[in-house]
């Protein structure tokens, strides 16, 4: 009885640090490469891109570990195809098929990741824009498979990083004003006071 239980915590936090750092990540990522930075201009210096892989990677592990502790869970008896192939789960199935193919859009994000160097920056690049449908398909996953997808903390706390991820992803996607020379100036601002 002690196993099952353990097994099933493991699975349940693992699955929501998972989204948390997955969640921290998308959001660092889109700071990073936001025109017109919140953060008042582009940062720089090589740690803050670090930290987004750092992110990226504790995700990747902790979704493992999600992943592996259900499969030994013995409460709901996920086998490797329940948790590898979408719709094959007798438990749940449309919720376990966003987690999974979330975890596969992850492994696709996290693996060119780190062969950048290797690939194309359009390949990269293209691979990487997965990232936000990635977070919203972790995010339907939580909500609707898992155990505390319904408590107050956890649904203020999605509903809060959803609404900073578009806010992130308008601006992101919203082309940056570029700046006007006096000669395309409206006429009341060249005109002396």
């Amino acid at each position: 009885m002690l196993a099952v239980n353990v097994s099933w915590y493991v699975a349940r936090s693992a699955g929501l640090v998972g989204w948390a750092l997955l969640t921290a990540s998308v959001l660092w990522g889109l700071l990073l490469s936001t025109k017109a930075t919140v953060l008042g201009r582009r940062p720089r210096p090589a740690w803050t891109l670090d930290l987004h892989r750092y992110l990226g990677g504790l995700a990747t592990i902790f979704t493992c570990v999600h992943v592996l502790a259900i499969v030994a869970d013995s409460y709901v008896h996920f086998g490797l195809l329940d948790v590898l192939v979408p719709f094959s789960s007798s438990w749940r199935p449309v919720a376990v098929a966003w987690g999974i193919v979330a975890m596969y859009l992850l492994a696709a994000v996290e693996l060119t990741s780190l062969a950048r160097k290797h690939l194309s920056r359009r390949v990269w690049r293209a691979t990487h824009m997965a990232s936000i449908p990635l977070y919203l398909f972790a995010t339907v996953h939580a909500v609707s498979a898992g155990t505390d997808g319904r408590s107050m903390l956890f649904v203020t706390a999605a509903a809060v990083s959803i609404a900073t991820v578009s806010g992130l992803v308008a601006m992101r996607l919203t082309p940056a004003e570029a700046p006007r020379s006096s000669a395309t100036a409206p006429l009341r601002e060249r005109v002396p006071a």
